[in-house]
């Protein structure tokens, strides 16, 4: 393990990162930043890499990250009995005291008439206030449909919200996981042309954060896309699988121009069968 990973671990558990890396003062000559810090967490529906459903750990881990932003993938909303048919979202934003923000990938009538709608996707959680909220369209080839097509369909998430008086725009995603890239490929193709939406000439700088699982390595051809425009913060581990973890498919991507990176970590935990990644940011005025 790096000094660089190892320093960030240790002020995480101390929680002592967001003084440890206060913004630079405001001298004649120094940049004005904002400090944010954002992980992103496939929570596995609940379930840690024992497959055993409990959300008392999964909040305990997520506390321990001390983030202001956090993106979760796998997320279920009355969906089944696995998750016990609750509001996994809903249920860890009311925890930790966050604003939430959930899109759903699936939304499916329920069992039950009366009963809410069955629903899995991707969330956002947020200390800061949200201001908008958008499912966006990417690609997808469904889980749900036993002869599945490429197809438009939601659960690409995007909140903006309000930090410190800055607009930042925090995008949440979960990238197909089959071994033929094609599908990604498309979607990271999707992803760069919603963000470049909100990137239109004259508006004044934008500041973007991609969380997400992409289901890809940091090399894949796919992804390559994608860090045209955005910098992976390089956590400095794999996030996959929990246990013995061999390989980098979550990830923390920020906007070239906007956003700089101070830090980051894979945390160690097995509250899900993935890590999740922390990353401290600083956002450029």
């Amino acid at each position: 393990m790096s000094l660089r990973r190892r320093t960030v671990e240790v002020l995480i558990t101390a929680g002592l990162l967001g003084t440890a890396l206060a913004p630079p003062t405001s001298a004649a000559g120094q940049e004005h930043t904002v400090p944010l810090r954002v992980a992103t967490y496939n929570i596995h529906a609940g379930a840690g890499m024992d497959n055993v459903f409990d959300l008392d750990r999964q909040t305990a881990e997520l506390r321990s990250l001390d983030a202001d932003v956090i993106g979760l993938q796998e997320v279920d909303a009355h969906w089944g009995t696995r998750s016990e048919w609750r509001d996994l979202a809903g249920e860890l934003a009311e925890r930790l005291h966050m604003r939430v923000s959930f899109a759903p990938i699936y939304s499916l009538d329920p069992v039950t008439p009366g009963a809410p709608r069955r629903e899995f996707g991707v969330a956002v959680l947020s200390r800061y206030r949200i201001v908008s909220a958008e499912n966006h369209e990417i690609t997808r080839l469904s889980t749900q449909d036993p002869n599945p097509v490429p197809t438009p369909a939601p659960g690409f998430g995007e909140v903006v919200l309000r930090v410190q008086g800055l607009p930042v725009h925090v995008y949440v995603t979960h990238l197909d996981y089959r071994g033929d890239p094609s599908v990604r490929t498309t979607q990271v193709a999707d992803t760069r042309r919603i963000m470049a939406e909100d990137k239109a000439p004259g508006r004044q700088r934008v500041r973007q954060i991609l969380l997400g699982d992409f289901n890809a390595a940091p090399t894949a051809p796919e992804l390559a896309p994608l860090w045209r425009e955005l910098t992976d913060v390089e956590p400095g581990g794999p996030t996959y699988p929990a246990q013995d973890p061999v390989q980098r498919i979550d990830y923390v991507a920020v906007s070239k121009d906007s956003v700089r990176v101070r830090d980051a970590a894979v945390a160690e935990t097995l509250a899900s069968d993935h890590r999740p990644v922390v990353a401290d940011l600083l956002l450029r005025r």
